[in-house]
């Protein structure tokens, strides 16, 4: 787990995180509902994806 590092979480239930590739920059959004969950690039108002300088 050294290569992502999660740097926002709310829920317990319902929860929604954001991660980054260390190595990238790009940020995830993780959601999970239940026994069901997702992971995608976390995209801006263009649809380009969001990164963090390293």
């Amino acid at each position: 787990m050294d290569r992502f590092k999660k740097i926002y979480d709310q829920g317990m239930l319902e929860v929604l995180e954001i991660w980054v590739d260390v190595e990238t920059g790009v940020n995830y959004v993780f959601r999970r509902s239940g026994n069901a969950g997702g992971l995608t690039p976390l995209l801006d108002k263009e649809g380009k994806p969001v990164i963090t300088p390293q």
